[in-house]
């Protein structure tokens, strides 16, 4: 019987997207062997992924890895979502990252008696000594099961979502108002469609203040450094936006400019579909956030002495307008032209193929910054992994070096050699 080849490597990197990129760059600095594998192509996401005006949520001079700029872009943009891809196949390019594209990853179990893992790929078995998970915090998109899948109405999550020529004519119904689902609205409303936005709790900055990028006030004032959520902040979402040069998400002036607002979305049935009353709330909530982050913008201008231009203008909160002072509680879709709703709703995360003990009950990575509860498994790009940044891009590099340092940490004591080992 003719053996099975199976291919060695030290550490196996799954996903080649921004925290894969990363993490190569990182294992090669600190010279360990590493292979990279992707099911698709480099950062296969931000091109397939993503809507197609998308651009980056944060200015060019922010959204990227320390040891290389955007090219052809104005440091103030927000780059397209092909660019953003573009940069990292550069990146790797540039390090000579070793990824192999086209590959999946199927199953990963710890090897008995023995160190290391088997992987079981689409294109043969890999024994590794480490296994990164490098997937991302976007990967199985979430539909709550409220309107059946028969419903006289099309369906689809915002991951699906490209273009307003997607849809039927009539108006759309998008639920969640994260950053996806106010900027998918808004396009939407821009294309000439009715459109009803469902708005749950959130925080929604300004996009600038007082001559400066709002990743740049998170900076200065050690929010991007929050290592975790706020107890019963869990699901607030943030509404920001680089879309149209970058502007501030104000859900009043979107209102105003013909978008019904509604509270959140609870049941359908028989066509109606009826919302939560907590849509006030939800507004004055967010801008509540809004005004708190100029407070603090504020405070730290006056605490430094710095010479920023004031902008009183930007603390004018505008009326409410007539969605939010007469809500509806429910909305027949049929007879208000509705004949598609999109969910911006989210994504659960899939890492059925680790089979090792890594994971809770819940399938959740059991992880420090990382450094997962089963010795050689190790996690990358998971939402606060180490701090509020860890699912931005600068974020993820840094949480990167930490992984990459922790197992080159662990090599050397593996290949410690005590002289008195080899007596006797």
């Amino acid at each position: 019987m003719v053996g099975i080849t199976i291919e060695k490597i030290d550490t196996l990197v799954v996903g080649a997207g921004q925290a894969g990129v990363a993490m190569s760059e990182h294992l090669s600095n600190n010279d360990v062997p590493h292979l990279v594998l992707e099911r698709s192509r480099i950062a296969e996401r931000w091109r397939t992924g993503r809507w197609d005006s998308l651009v980056a949520n944060g200015p060019a001079w922010h959204d990227r890895f320390p040891g290389m700029e955007f090219s052809d872009a104005d440091p103030e943009a927000f780059v397209s979502k092909e660019k953003v891809a573009d940069y990292f196949e550069e990146y790797a390019k540039k390090f000579k990252a070793p990824i192999r594209c086209g590959v999946d990853v199927t199953k990963v179990t710890r090897n008995a008696g023995r160190a290391g893992f088997t992987v079981e790929t689409s294109e043969g078995v890999i024994e590794a000594n480490n296994v990164v998970a490098a997937t991302g915090a976007f990967q199985n998109p979430v539909i709550p099961p409220v309107v059946p899948k028969d419903a006289s109405v099309m369906q689809m999550h915002s991951f699906d979502y490209r273009n307003p020529g997607q849809l039927p004519d009539g108006a759309v119904l998008v639920v969640g108002a994260g950053s996806s689902g106010a900027q998918i609205a808004d396009e939407l409303m821009r294309s000439g469609k009715k459109v009803y936005l469902s708005v749950g709790p959130h925080d929604r900055p300004p996009r600038a203040y007082r001559n400066r990028d709002f990743v740049w006030w998170l900076g200065v004032l050690g929010l991007w450094d929050v290592a975790a959520i706020t107890p019963g902040r869990e699901h607030v979402t943030i509404s920001v936006s680089g879309a149209h040069g970058g502007v501030t998400v104000d859900f009043r002036e979107l209102a105003n400019e013909g978008m019904t607002l509604v509270g959140m979305t609870q049941t359908y049935n028989d066509g109606v579909m009826r919302f939560a009353s907590d849509l006030v709330d939800n507004v004055n909530n967010g801008d509540a956030n809004y005004l708190s982050m100029l407070d603090a913008a504020d405070e730290y201008i006056e605490r430094n002495g710095l010479n920023l231009p004031e902008e009183p203008e930007a603390r004018v909160i505008g009326a409410d307008p007539l969605c939010m002072t007469d809500p509806l509680q429910e909305l027949d879709l049929a007879a208000a032209g509705v004949t598609s709703i999109i969910w911006a709703t989210g994504f659960s995360q899939d890492f059925s193929w680790l089979e090792v003990d890594a994971l809770d009950d819940a399938g959740r990575p059991k992880h420090q910054r990382g450094v997962s509860s089963e010795p050689g498994i190790y996690f990358l790009g998971l939402p606060w992994q180490s701090r509020r940044g860890s699912t931005f891009i600068w974020g993820v590099w840094h949480d990167a070096k930490h992984v990459s340092d922790h197992i080159a940490t662990q090599r050397k004591y593996v290949s410690y050699s005590n002289p008195a080992d080899e007596q006797g």
